[in-house]
């Protein structure tokens, strides 16, 4: 079993090396604390974690906190401790010095989901539920740029944004609002062309992947990746078929164009085009 594991992880290294070098110039360019400001520390057993959202990273921060000794399982952790309590460190706090030792000697891994889904969870997640930042922020800059006669109400308080209109804004050049790391490119958050990587996992995977991780550095062996769904736990979890029903109310030109939009990290990581 985990020969076939090391074999998956051979191919999608060498696909994302590949595809690196061959539209990326940057095997020359230093690494700066901007680039390495995503990855959580974990000294203990030297993991570096590059965090996508939504792609499993709440359950990922339980467990390098579970592997610093900072909680005894997973279950004890809250989402807002996971996610407000700055109990894990990131690269970028360290000096030049650091961030280099860190880099050259540590394990450093990324998990990754199929772009359309992440979107779609990331839409979901922040915009079809109550949320005092994403409404007010993006809600409002949305509503009053692409809905034509929107009510006082939806401009005031900015719920109740589309599907349509969050992609518009999305593939929008002069963005209303600035980009977010739920719908970032993996390729701008973790920077892996610069940074090279030794374990990519995928969320399609999760489980497999996880635990294979966790046995490559050593974890205690009855540390496993949790299996619940950390926020709106009561709603069905973006699957293929949920992401298509959210596209199939977009023309096939936006379509097309978020495609292009995500087409790096398609070429990446290995996803076949929708």
């Amino acid at each position: 079993k985990w020969k076939s594991l090391y074999q998956i992880q051979r191919e999608r290294k060498r696909i994302m090396r590949e595809t690196c070098s061959k539209y990326k110039s940057n095997s020359r360019r230093i690494i700066t604390p901007y680039h390495v400001s995503r990855i959580f520390v974990e000294d203990k057993y030297r993991v570096l974690y590059c965090e996508v959202p939504k792609a499993g990273c709440s359950n990922w921060k339980r467990v390098l906190m579970v592997l610093n000794g900072l909680a005894s399982s997973t279950k004890d952790i809250q989402h807002n401790t996971v996610h407000y309590g700055n109990y894990l460190k990131k690269l970028d706090g360290f000096d030049r010095k650091g961030i280099y030792h860190r880099l050259n000697t540590y394990t450093k891994m990324l998990f990754i989901r199929e772009p359309f889904e992440k979107l779609v969870s990331a839409f979901r997640d922040k915009f079809e539920h109550p949320n005092n930042y994403y409404h007010p922020v993006f809600g409002k800059a949305i509503i009053s740029r692409y809905r034509v006669n929107a009510t006082k109400e939806a401009l005031r308080t900015g719920s109740g944004v589309k599907f349509k209109e969050f992609i518009q804004y999305l593939l929008d050049v002069h963005r209303p609002v600035g980009m977010d790391i739920h719908w970032d490119h993996v390729n701008r958050l973790c920077s892996p062309c610069l940074i090279d990587y030794d374990f990519i996992g995928k969320f399609e995977s999760m489980e497999e992947d996880a635990n294979f991780f966790l046995h490559l550095i050593g974890a205690p062996p009855n540390l496993t990746f949790p299996k619940f769904k950390d926020r709106h736990s009561n709603d069905e979890r973006t699957t293929t078929k949920i992401t298509q029903q959210y596209f199939a109310q977009l023309s096939p030109s936006q379509r097309q164009r978020s495609y292009d939009f995500y087409y790096m990290d398609y070429l990446m990581f290995n996803y076949s085009k929708p």
